[in-house]
C-alpha cells in the first residue's frame, strides 16, 4: 500500500476545508438573506397596519375649572348637547362629554374637572378648536350675551371669502367659528402648534395613518399649516398643525390633555408607534393593554412635539357607551 506524502495530505485537507467553508458560508448567507427578507416583510406588514385599520377621531380631552359653568356655556352659546357625565370621587375628578351628535359616530369634547382646581395654564402650543356653523354672527352674539370674550368679530378671512370669528370660553380656550353649509361634523378642527411641520406630517401619516388633506403657505404672515385627517376636510374632524416661522418650541401648560382615536388593535398600533417614535421622536407613555377597573384597551404616546394621543380599542369603546 502506497502512503500519501504529508505535503499532499495537507493540501488535500486544505482543499476539503475550503470546500466545506464555502458551502457553510453560502448556507449562512442564504439563511441570513431569508431571515432579513422575512424581517423586512414583517416590518412592512406592521407599518401598513394604520392604513388598513378602522381609525376614527373619538374625542378631545381638556381640563376646566368649573364643569357646570362650561356645560351651560357650551349648551347656550354653541348649541352642544350634554351626552353623558360621570363622577369618580375616589380619583377626585368628574367628566362631561359634549358634542353635536352621538359618540358612536361624532367627534366630541371630554371636559375634565379635578376637585378643587379652578384654573389651568393653556400654554403657547395649543391653538384652538373650531366649530362649523351656518351663522357665525348668531353664535358670536350668544357668546357676547353670556359674558364670553369675542376676540375677532365676524368677517372674511385674510386673503379669502370665508366668514370666520374667534371667541373664548370661560376657561380661556379659543374657538374659531367658520361659516359653512350643513356638515355631519360641526366640531371640525383641533389646532396645535409644532416646531417642524414636515416632521409632524410624517409622524401623523406613519404612526396614525392620517392623510395630508391640505397644506397652506402664508409667507406674508410667516406661518404654514398642514391639515391632517381620515376624511375630506368638510366632512370630518381635522387636526390642524401650524408652524410659525423660526419657532421650534412651545409651552404645553396643563390645560389641554389629548386626542383619542379609535383602533381595531391597540397592540399592533403600539408596535407601529414605537417604530415611528424611534425614527421621528416622541415616546410611548402607556403600553398597550386594558385600563385597570374599566377594561378598555388603550395605548398612549407623545408625538415629536410632545402632544399626546390615546388609541382606544373600538369594541371596548362601544361597550363603555352601553
Amino acid at each position: 500500500m502506497n502512503e500519501i506524502p504529508c505535503a499532499s495530505m495537507l493540501r488535500l485537507c486544505h482543499y476539503f476545508v475550503s470546500i466545506c467553508s464555502v458551502h457553510f458560508v453560502s448556507m449562512i448567507a442564504a439563511e441570513s438573506s431569508f431571515v432579513f427578507r422575512n424581517m423586512a416583510e414583517a416590518s412592512s406588514d406592521v407599518m401598513d397596519w394604520p392604513k388598513k385599520d378602522n381609525r376614527r377621531f373619538l374625542h378631545v380631552v381638556y381640563r376646566v375649572g368649573d364643569l357646570d359653568r362650561t356645560i351651560q356655556f357650551y349648551t347656550d352659546c354653541f348649541g352642544m348637547k350634554l351626552l353623558r357625565k360621570r363622577d369618580i370621587p375616589d380619583e377626585k375628578y368628574s367628566n362631561a362629554f359634549m358634542g353635536f351628535g352621538p359618540e358612536t359616530s361624532s367627534f366630541v369634547v371630554e371636559l375634565t374637572y379635578n376637585y378643587g382646581v379652578s384654573s389651568y395654564d393653556i400654554g403657547t402650543g395649543f391653538g384652538h378648536f373650531a366649530i362649523s356653523t351656518q351663522d357665525v354672527s348668531k353664535i358670536v352674539e350668544s357668546v357676547r350675551a353670556k359674558g364670553g370674550n369675542v376676540t375677532r368679530e365676524p368677517g372674511p378671512v385674510k386673503g379669502g371669502n370665508s366668514i370666520i370669528a374667534f371667541v373664548k370660553d370661560p376657561d380661556g380656550y379659543t374657538f374659531e367659528l367658520i361659516q359653512r353649509g350643513p356638515t355631519p361634523e360641526p366640531l371640525c378642527q383641533v389646532m396645535l402648534r409644532v416646531g417642524d411641520l414636515d416632521r409632524a406630517i410624517k409622524f401623523y401619516e406613519k404612526a396614525l395613518g392620517m392623510r395630508l388633506l391640505r397644506k397652506i403657505e402664508r409667507p406674508e404672515y410667516k406661518y404654514t399649516i398642514g391639515m391632517m385627517g381620515y376624511a375630506e376636510e368638510y366632512e370630518s374632524i381635522v387636526l390642524e398643525l401650524t408652524y410659525n416661522y423660526d419657532v421650534t418650541e412651545y409651552t404645553k401648560g396643563n390645560a389641554y390633555a389629548q386626542i383619542a382615536i379609535g383602533t381595531d388593535d391597540v397592540y399592533k398600533s403600539g408596535e407601529v408607534v414605537k417604530i415611528v417614535n424611534q425614527e421621528l421622536g416622541g415616546k410611548i407613555t402607556r403600553e398597550p393593554g386594558p385600563v385597570p377597573g374599566i377594561g378598555t384597551k388603550i395605548v398612549s404616546f407623545l408625538d415629536p412635539d410632545g402632544w399626546k394621543t390615546v388609541l382606544v380599542d373600538n369594541k371596548d369603546f362601544l361597550k363603555e357607551l352601553e
